[in-house]
């Protein structure tokens, strides 16, 4: 039942292939809870390890992680696989790397704040109009400056910067007040809550350790342990839509290739589009439609199709739906839309068998010739190969310790970065306050030496009591300075300067 051009996916009144040469073109996996979305998503990743090409999943439960060890012989796994007629079933692990964005279960993944962006970031906070334009002048002031924007601290850093110097860089990047820099810093501190001070800073995740393959060909299945995750919610749809970002802006341009360069699976994909802003659905909309290009293949796994946007959903070319439940009025109509999104089949009613199928049973229709969907056909899924099922905690340790990257990511670099720019610039003007401060000390020991010399007669002064331009200067930079060591150390009372170097 293996061959080399496709991935098996079961078998209907024919066995359904999804050709690899449009395994780009996307795809969406649905079903209720339990209806067999995940083992799915399993087979998926295993055909296209075993072609060659690299996997990207998420873990929610726990149960993909089993893909990197052998099934275990089981009386309903041996019956499905000869009622679909699979007589080469054989059990083998594929080659797995673990990641997780809080380095429990697997190497640590980590972004830099500027590569995120102010878009993305804007997502994760949950900014309006008005907090998103403060935090891309914020983002334009760093790049003019040359401060480097790596983690946390160094956003806290500048945002605390931006305020302090508001009345002068306001006419330069638009209104900006200690109002609004208060809510950004405030949402700063919810993301730090859920964890996802660790997510940004360096070494940052590289693509290519995504693509890497094996001794014998095999791609590497990529699994982003989300069960905590799935906490931030928030946090991970956008750690996974800055995933595809990147990937866009990084691979080469490679047309219509004779199979994917990586495959990429977002489970509970309804986590990106829930609230989105119209401007967020059409970015996700552009890069689904423009990453295809790049050789990677998008597939939203989700329990209801209508969780995905019509515009996204109609990049979605190979689709598996598993059973739907139609219990309330919402849930009808989206029997109705995933019926009417598939080719008729004469033989039945798609609408009605949608909410017949059994567990590990599935309507399927993949790209055939010339880019056609195929017939919707009632497939009984083929059984995986690896483990349906968790790993031990051991097994994790082994894999992880073997990993191609093993060590790669372990260690967190703190480079100079706009955070110790603008604290050496504190230190700086406390030193020039320092000096200026001597130096009028000086003047006033001179000043009573004189008197003293001269029998008590004040030496000549100035006739205007205005300062001099170097004193007014000296003045600004001591008032500057006190004010930045006083906010610095509110900062460190609440928490938000949690390192030096």
């Amino acid at each position: 039942m293996l061959v080399d051009d496709a991935v098996y996916l079961g078998t209907s009144n024919r066995p359904e292939y999804l050709t690899l040469s449009f395994g780009n073109r996307h795809g969406l996996i649905t079903g209720a809870t339990g209806t067999g979305k995940t083992v799915t998503m399993q087979i998926l990743a295993e055909g296209f390890s075993r072609a060659g090409v690299p996997v990207f999943c998420a873990d929610i439960k726990g149960d993909v992680a089993g893909v990197a060890a052998p099934g275990e012989p089981k009386d309903f796994l041996a019956a499905r696989a000869e009622t679909i007629g699979l007589t080469d079933y054989a059990f083998e692990g594929y080659p797995t790397v673990f990641w997780d964005l809080f380095g429990r279960q697997g190497h640590p993944v980590r972004t830099t704040i500027s590569e995120m962006g102010p878009l993305l970031l804007s997502r994760i906070l949950e900014l309006n109009a008005t907090q998103e334009g403060v935090l891309n002048a914020a983002f334009k002031y760093a790049d003019d400056e040359g401060l480097l924007l790596l983690d946390l601290k160094d956003l806290r850093a500048l945002l605390t910067h931006l305020a302090e110097n508001r009345a002068n860089l306001s006419a330069r990047y638009g209104n900006i007040t200690t109002a609004t820099i208060g809510a950004i810093q405030r949402a700063l501190l919810v993301i730090e809550q859920q964890g996802g001070e660790g997510f940004f800073g360096e070494r940052a995740l590289e693509i290519s350790d995504l693509m890497r393959r094996d001794a014998q060909g095999r791609g590497y299945i990529s699994i982003l342990a989300a069960d905590e995750l799935m906490r931030a919610p928030r946090l991970y749809a956008i750690f996974l839509l800055w995933m595809l970002s990147e990937l866009f802006e990084q691979l080469p341009e490679v047309g219509n290739p004779d199979k994917p360069t990586l495959v990429f699976f977002f489970e509970e994909a309804h986590l990106l589009f829930n609230e989105a802003p119209k401007v967020l659905i059409e970015k996700i909309e552009q890069v689904v439609k423009l990453v295809r290009s790049k050789g990677v293949g998008v597939y939203f796994v989700t329990q209801n199709p209508m969780d995905v946007p019509e515009a996204v959903l109609a990049q979605l070319g190979n689709r598996v739906q598993h059973a739907l439940r139609a219990y309330t009025p919402r849930e009808q109509r989206a029997v109705r839309a995933a019926a009417d999104s598939f080719r008729p089949n004469p033989e039945f009613s798609t609408a009605e068998v949608i909410t017949q199928l059994g567990t590990g049973e599935a309507l399927v229709s993949v790209l055939e010739e010339k880019g056609a969907p195929s017939m919707v056909g009632r497939t009984l899924i083929r059984p995986p190969s690896s483990r349906m099922g968790p790993l031990t905690p051991d097994e994790r340790t082994r894999v992880i310790a073997t990993s191609p990257v093993a060590g790669k990511y372990d260690t967190v670099y703190d480079r100079e970065s706009a955070y110790e720019v603008l604290e050496r610039r504190a230190h700086d003007a406390l030193r020039e306050a320092a000096l200026a401060a001597r130096e009028a000390e000086l003047r006033k020991r001179e000043d009573a030496l004189s008197r003293a010399q001269t029998g008590g007669a004040a030496a000549p002064r100035r006739s205007s009591s205005r300062q001099t331009p170097l004193e007014a200067a000296g003045m600004t930079v001591v008032r500057t300075f006190a004010r930045q060591v006083g906010n610095s150390l509110v900062r460190g009372i609440l928490g938000s300067l949690t390192k030096g170097r």
